[in-house]
């Protein structure tokens, strides 16, 4: 057994390990309820969003091809939740606006916490004045309020779904900066970083090998927490206007039924459902993110 484990490579055997701590990652966090409902939530959502070209063909989007639909018809067996002031169903536009807000809460909050960790590592492992200046662009990113500068970049770039990836993304970092540059100095004071830096480890083999692989578990559970607010900040954008108007987005559709009046009109199903759909995903989210963040806290996961 012993000659067994001496002949594996380091490569295998770190391999192993991370085998085994997913193992168990994924074994504790089965045993939570709360997670796992708004994981299993999510599934179902992030599938109806891929199947949509199938369930909803384009064409039930086309106003020109469903003119003899009922305008504003209640939720019903023919209408399951109801039409919009074109006639067009609203379940096939919470089906194709699925696509663009998960599109964008998954890849604003990748780029926001691509910037954060890499902002936050810095700031926490240079010191000096390199670190000083980091923290302190983190402090103004963190008093700046994220929404209203999220807007100025929808306004002065060019309307589209990747504008209000970057507007978001470029708005969003500070949070994760700052516990990830906590996590960072923590790590710092270690014995094996001591250890490595005596040895003579620059900074990238720092980085990389110990403060990179340590502050991960605190990035994932952020992350998940993030989507929640990401996708709340684009229904915003596009509730406001700033969003591409050619696309379906759960914000757009708020949008449209604030146009018509509906909250004020009768029409209680345009303003609900879209709304609805919003705080569900974002409460799954939530719940997943909680789940994650009390299994890698080991201060939580003790309480």
């Amino acid at each position: 057994m012993s000659e067994h484990v001496a002949s594996r490579s380091p490569r295998a055997m770190a391999w192993a390990r991370r085998r085994t701590a997913f193992a168990r990652f994924a074994r504790e966090f089965s045993r939570s309820r709360s997670g796992m409902v708004g994981l299993v939530f999510l599934v179902v959502i992030v599938t109806l969003a891929f199947l949509a070209p199938i369930l909803a063909p384009a064409w039930m989007l086309d106003v020109t091809k469903v003119m003899d639909s009922p305008r504003f018809a209640p939720p019903s067996w023919e209408h399951p939740l109801g039409t919009d002031h074109q006639g067009r169903e609203l379940w096939v536009r919470m089906l194709w606006g699925a696509q663009v807000s998960l599109l964008v809460g998954f890849a604003a909050t990748a780029m926001s916490m691509i910037i954060g960790t890499i902002v936050g590592i810095a700031a926490g492992h240079f010191t000096g004045i390199p670190g000083a200046l980091l923290m302190r662009l983190i402090d103004f990113f963190l008093v700046l309020p994220s929404l209203i500068l999220a807007i100025v970049l929808s306004t002065v770039l060019s309307r589209g779904v990747w504008t209000i990836v970057i507007a978001i993304g470029l708005t969003s970092w500070a949070g994760t900066a700052r516990v990830v540059r906590s996590q960072t100095l923590s790590v710092e004071s270690r014995d094996y970083v001591e250890r490595s830096r005596v040895l003579g480890a620059g900074h990238w083999h720092i980085i990389v090998k110990h403060l990179l692989p340590a502050v991960l578990p605190l990035v994932l559970a952020n992350t998940t927490l993030t989507v929640g607010s990401a996708i709340i900040s684009e229904s915003t954008l596009a509730f406001l206007g700033l969003g591409d108007t050619t696309l379906q987005s759960w914000g757009a559709v708020l949008r449209n039924s604030m146009d018509v009046s509906a909250a004020t009109s009768g029409y209680w199903w345009y303003v609900l459902v879209p709304g609805i759909a919003i705080v569900l995903v974002v409460l799954a989210f939530t719940l997943v993110g909680r789940a994650v963040e009390t299994i890698v806290n080991p201060t939580l996961r003790s309480r």
